[in-house]
């Protein structure tokens, strides 16, 4: 199944193809694999910056649980629920920021008020009033947030590299033991993806990631290095029920408003993660599918918030294995949601999973940053003409991006709350691309109408370029 003719890519499933389901399986876990870690990252982050420590295991599961049961919605909806497409959620790093100063200042309960009343109130407004404000959202303006999700990302794919925060705790940050085991990983994905055909290609990352695995167990046993430590799985219990309001629910102003905006935010990480998958097909999303899975990130972060789970939203990172594989079936992705639900029941079964070192998924991690990126790009180009004025926003919002996360303290003069505001690669990004977009005039303004385009792409109003010099454009 081919889209290349019009700006996808070589699809070996689609969206509704239903693959062998030991392929399925292997598949759904290839998409758990590259994903779990940065997920449930957040629950240890907040803990440790907080001081929950007796209630890290707990935290972590609820990121599992409400992960997989929003990715099994967001494959296949529950009435307006859900885009029917492949989108992995999990609970995002957006939100650490304000979840540790709040947590800290007002206490865990106000930051899951805040997560309850805000979730589902922004988000879903969004989705319900989307169809209006598509024409601002084209190609261009959702293709560059794609593009800067992908390329915020490959710092977090280094520092898996180099070993992570067990790492830096142990002192060994940037080993040669860290370095090469993600060189590993990436050598084999990339290669087999390449070189390879059916299956092995199609389960490219998860065999770089088992082989890296099972290199890291060999190394723990054979040279003493601790890059495997298996004592948490002896600790953990099999099976481990939600408890709602296991925090309490406040409702802090503060909060509320703080939270407010890192979901409008949210919601702009959704919509790129959104146009990056359905890029594959070289089409942009439909109004219902939008609607749908920006309601899914709003209900289920929701809900989630009433048993302690941090805000769920789409993961960038199975947008690139999606481009990476080919395979864009959402039967697949909807295995992988049972797999987080599961593991969000069982804690030993986490446990076990938790056991696989950073740099394994480093290697993983830092092809999928970057095949996020690719697939930004080739969403802008397939759909829009990069003529001078599209070319210079691409280059401002990009820019921009790119420097307020580089160089943050560039930032420092500013009062706190602009700082966080503007801080955000993801906001900068979409806002420059959206007021440039709208204000200056050109043919996806949708505030100027651009003339009419013959079949030959020139606007009837061209001049002859027979009579005209070189362009000092």
């Amino acid at each position: 199944m081919s889209n290349e003719s019009n700006g996808g890519i070589q699809l070996e499933y689609g969206v509704d193809d239903r693959p062998p389901l030991a392929k399925s399986i292997l598949l759904g876990l290839q998409h758990v694999a590259v994903m779990i870690v940065p997920a449930t990252a957040v629950a240890y982050v907040v803990a440790g910056d907080v001081g929950l420590g007796a209630d890290v295991a707990y935290l972590v599961q609820m990121v599992l649980l409400f992960s997989g049961l929003a990715t099994i919605i967001q494959a296949y909806t529950v009435g307006p629920v859900g885009a029917r497409l492949p989108i992995v959620m999990g609970s995002s790093f957006t939100f650490v920021g304000a979840s540790i100063s709040i947590g800290a200042e007002y206490g865990m309960a106000a930051v899951f008020g805040a997560i309850l009343v805000t979730g589902f109130v922004v988000e879903g407004l969004i989705g319900w009033q989307f169809k209006r404000i598509k024409p601002y959202f084209p190609p261009l303006v959702t293709g560059l947030v794609v593009v800067i999700i992908g390329l915020y990302l490959i710092p977090v794919g280094m520092d898996y590299v180099a070993g992570g925060a067990a790492a830096e705790d142990a002192g060994t940050y940037g080993g040669i033991q860290h370095v090469g085991l993600a060189a590993l990983v990436l050598t084999i994905a990339v290669g087999l993806n390449m070189f390879t055909r059916g299956v092995t290609r199609l389960l490219s990352v998860l065999i770089g990631i088992a082989v890296g695995y099972v290199v890291a167990v060999a190394l723990t046993f054979g040279t003493g290095l601790e890059l495997v430590d298996f004592g948490a799985i002896g600790d953990a219990a099999w099976i481990a029920l939600p408890s709602p309001t296991r925090f309490g629910l406040e409702f802090e102003p503060v909060a509320i408003v703080t939270f407010a905006f890192l979901f409008l935010v949210s919601a702009m990480e959704t919509v790129g993660d959104m146009s990056g998958v359905t890029a594959a097909e070289g089409r942009n999303p439909t109004d219902e599918e939008f609607r749908g899975g920006l309601f899914n990130d709003g209900l289920l972060s929701s809900l989630g918030a009433i048993f302690a789970a941090f805000p769920i939203t789409s993961f960038s990172q199975n947008v690139g294995i999606v481009n990476f594989t080919g395979v864009m079936s959402r039967h697949v992705v909807g295995i992988g949601g049972v797999v987080l639900a599961v593991l969000g029941l069982s804690p030993k079964i986490g446990a076990a999973v938790a056991t696989i070192p950073s740099a394994v998924f480093g290697g993983a991690v830092l092809l999928m940053a970057g095949m996020v990126a690719a697939s930004g790009f080739r969403l802008i180009v397939a759909h829009t003409d990069l003529d001078r004025r599209n070319t210079v926003i691409v280059a401002v919002a990009l820019g921009l991006g790119l420097g307020v996360t580089t160089t943050p303290e560039a930032l420092e003069g500013l009062p706190s709350v602009a700082q966080q505001f503007f801080g955000q690669a993801v906001i900068v990004t979409a806002l420059s691309a959206l007021v440039l977009n709208t204000f200056v005039p050109g043919e996806g303004s949708p505030l100027f109408d651009a003339p009419p385009r013959d079949a030959d792409g020139s606007t009837g109003t061209d001049p002859d370029p027979a009579t005209v010099g070189p362009s000092d454009d």
